[in-house]
């Protein structure tokens, strides 16, 4: 029954998804890998804040809960991702690394990872979660959000953003607008486009 219940809600978010607004102009950032007219999510929209959730800072130490407006007039990546999703093993994490390496001097371009919980907390837990940051040896932020009884204990980054599952990407710009949201991403592209970010 709670499979059932799971399925009903990612659908929902994928329909919500491909309802969603484009960026502004109707111009999609193009960093993406399908050719697919609509946007997904929230795309275009203001960012909503991020809700409590455990966070472990870039040394895999547990912090505080990370906000967007900690990164206030900087570019943000999220990357949303479970710890036995197979896509984030082969794609979204190397993509990710490559990311983060080629960003590593850009003071502009902050990077959060998220481990964006809507099945199998038995396998996708935050220690877990830990081992991951140390294997791709991303040094970033971490977040592990299972959700609470308010989203049905559906991560609510997943649910705040409609997300389609993971791996997903979302690229939030300096003025906390959402400007790409999606799973299928041109990582090459975006590390081109990423380094044209620079401080205002």
């Amino acid at each position: 029954m709670k499979r059932i219940a799971v399925q009903i809600t990612l659908m929902f978010f994928v329909i919500s998804s491909i309802m969603g607004q484009t960026t502004k102009n109707n111009k999609r950032l193009d960093i993406g890998k399908s050719m697919k007219k609509h946007s997904y999510g929230i795309e275009g929209q203001q960012a909503p804040e991020l809700q409590n959730f455990d966070w472990i800072d870039a040394n895999g130490e547990d912090r505080s809960p990370i906000k967007l407006a900690d990164y206030e007039g900087k570019f943000k990546v999220i990357y949303g991702f479970q710890s036995w999703c197979p896509g984030c093993h082969s794609q979204g994490l190397p993509a990710l690394q490559k990311m983060t390496n080629a960003l590593r001097d850009n003071s502009t371009v902050a990077f959060l990872a998220i481990q964006t919980v809507f099945e199998g907390k038995s396998a996708n837990t935050k220690e877990r979660m830990k081992e991951i940051q140390k294997q791709y040896e991303l040094n970033i932020p971490f977040g592990h959000d299972e959700g609470n009884q308010e989203s049905q204990f559906i991560s609510s980054t997943m649910q705040d953003y409609r997300t389609g599952g993971t791996p997903w990407f979302i690229f939030i710009d300096q003025e906390n607008r959402v400007i790409f949201n999606d799973y299928h991403i041109n990582v090459d592209k975006a590390i081109e486009y990423l380094k044209t970010i620079q401080n205002e």
